[in-house]
């Protein structure tokens, strides 16, 4: 008997052990980070990938069609000043994919900019919100944050949203699953190190998707953010008319809007203040996604 007994506690002693040994690398664990000659960051590990992919697992993204459509709100409007396919898509994949088109029916406006390089007048921007005191959503791209890490750590600091808009600005239909989680957490882990914030939100390079790459967004616990108002702003070169933009902007004020804006644009930072006004005046509020 006291021989079994203490075979039993060694086998209780033993598989002890063989767990704590398996909960290695798990939340716990530490990312690793290497560096190519450039000095850029090329390889992340990290607990959110290794959850997103426990996730990822479940979804059959073969399954899935992965042809690139190109995201554009459409010209035709409902009786409320919504892009009709903006409210369509948002209820054919909206809640599938985690994804917003358009927002709710409310008097609600979310600024959104697309941040690829830095022209001189973020800080402008951001100068009209805090005076204004909106919030609004920067999509920073890899470039962006090694290029102006001052004004995302300002982003931050005056309580704006941040979010992923990748590493390497690729459409993502051409990537295979692999290399598009890579990306997306490449961004991920880089901002969440440097400026300590932790993004929840996505918004595809050149808005190219696929039911396939909303899936794996979605997977990794992003939620995919489109727009269901755009203008050509984002040409340094050839900026629209100031007042031409800002009645444009006015005319397509609509519940749940979702304004994809340029801060390379000296036409968006100019009138940016008059329209904040405008929304308004029209008993609009603005938050972010």
């Amino acid at each position: 008997m006291k021989k079994c007994a203490a075979l039993a506690l060694c086998l209780a002693i033993c598989l002890s052990m063989a767990g704590c040994t398996n909960n290695t690398g798990g939340i716990g664990s530490t990312s690793s980070i290497t560096k190519n000659q450039d000095g850029d960051d090329t390889s992340r590990g990290s607990a959110f990938a290794a959850n997103a992919g426990t996730t990822a697992s479940k979804t059959d993204y073969d399954s899935l069609k992965n042809n690139k459509i190109g995201w554009g709100q459409g010209r035709e409007m409902d009786d409320k000043n919504r892009p009709v396919a903006a409210v369509e898509t948002q209820q054919k994949l909206g809640d599938e994919y985690n994804a917003a088109f358009i927002g709710p029916e409310d008097k609600v406006i979310y600024l959104t900019f697309d941040q690829g390089y830095e022209n001189g007048y973020t800080g402008k921007i951001l100068d009209t919100l805090k005076e204004k005191q909106v919030p609004a959503t920067f999509f920073l791209t890899y470039d962006y944050c090694k290029e102006a890490p001052d004004l995302c750590r300002r982003m931050v600091a005056e309580g704006h949203t941040l979010g992923n808009h990748s590493q390497k600005h690729k459409s993502f239909p051409t990537l295979s699953v692999s290399e598009a989680n890579a990306d997306i957490d490449f961004m991920h882990q880089y901002v969440k190190e440097t400026f300590g914030y932790d993004m929840k939100v996505f918004r595809f390079p050149m808005g190219e998707y696929s039911e396939r790459m909303l899936a794996v967004v979605r997977d990794y616990g992003y939620k995919s953010i489109f727009w269901s108002y755009a203008y050509k702003d984002w040409v340094p070169e050839a900026q629209p008319d100031k007042a031409e933009s800002l009645e444009k902007l006015k005319k397509n004020l609509h519940p749940g809007a979702i304004f994809l804006l340029h801060s390379v644009s000296s036409t968006n930072t100019a009138i940016l203040g008059d329209f904040i006004d405008y929304a308004l005046s029209q008993g609009y509020t603005f938050q972010t996604m």
